[in-house]
């Protein structure tokens, strides 16, 4: 697979996301650090995001629930380099039915060179790089070079 650059914009484009039992979690984290996240977009699977927008009282996209297709959704705005990070809460002690869709959204992220923090740590990690606030340049998929390739 071949590689192209291409540029993170500043103000970044944020998944949150979390399964029932890490829900409290990470609206705790969202809580402490909101002045960092407001400057951004921020975007969530179903109950997740209407929990979030209804006590922080911020803007959220609000996708489908993760079981009903919110994981399928975050993961085709990644590959449109859509979303440029994902906070993913997820309970290591919950078998979930969607498995399956998590382990998905977990390996288009890793394709498509997109920071995912699973918890509570990496999120804090994330979210006080200095990275945080300004372009950054970043390799993807060269999508058309691999089509090229396979068309001729």
């Amino acid at each position: 697979m071949n590689y192209k650059q291409i540029e993170m914009p500043a103000s970044k484009r944020i998944a949150l996301i979390a399964h029932d039992n890490m829900k409290e979690e990470l609206l705790d984290w969202t809580r402490s650090h909101l002045d960092r996240l407001r400057p951004h977009q921020l975007f969530a699977t179903g109950t997740t995001g209407h929990l979030l927008e209804r006590a922080l009282g911020t803007p959220i996209h609000k996708l489908l629930s993760g079981p009903l297709g919110g994981d399928q959704q975050i993961g085709a705005l990644l590959t449109e380099q859509k979303i440029d990070m994902i906070v993913f809460f997820w309970d290591p002690f919950e078998p979930m039915p969607h498995d399956p869709d998590v382990k998905a959204l977990l390996r288009i992220a890793a394709v498509w060179n997109v920071a995912v923090a699973c918890n509570r740590s990496s999120a804090d990690f994330l979210i006080s790089s200095p990275l945080l606030d300004q372009p950054h340049g970043y390799k993807v998929p060269d999508y058309q070079s691999y089509l090229d390739q396979r068309l001729n």
